[in-house]
């Protein structure tokens, strides 16, 4: 009988919904202080993870939920990047 993996699980900063780590888009902040989306999850540096859904990324950055989870203040055009890439990989 072949073992099951067991499958990663996550919190989502928006909606606070656990969900398979693969099913989540990872924010990280790399250790130069840059904040990017991460569609690998393997960048370097401190994550926090979304759903890919406009709603949940408005939701956590309206509560500062984003900026307490990567310890920093997020300037008005990184969170401009963020929606575009966010966009992008949707």
């Amino acid at each position: 009988m072949a073992k099951q993996r067991k499958i990663p699980q996550r919190t989502c900063i928006g909606c606070r919904t656990v969900r398979p780590k693969r099913d989540l888009i990872r924010v990280v902040r790399t250790p130069e202080g840059e904040i990017l989306l991460d569609p690998t999850g393997k960048q370097s540096g401190r994550g926090a993870y979304m759903c890919p859904d406009t709603a949940c990324m408005e939701r956590a950055l309206k509560k500062k939920q984003l900026e307490r989870a990567l310890e920093v203040a997020i300037a008005p055009e990184t969170i401009e990047r963020l929606r575009e890439e966010l966009e992008r990989v949707m």
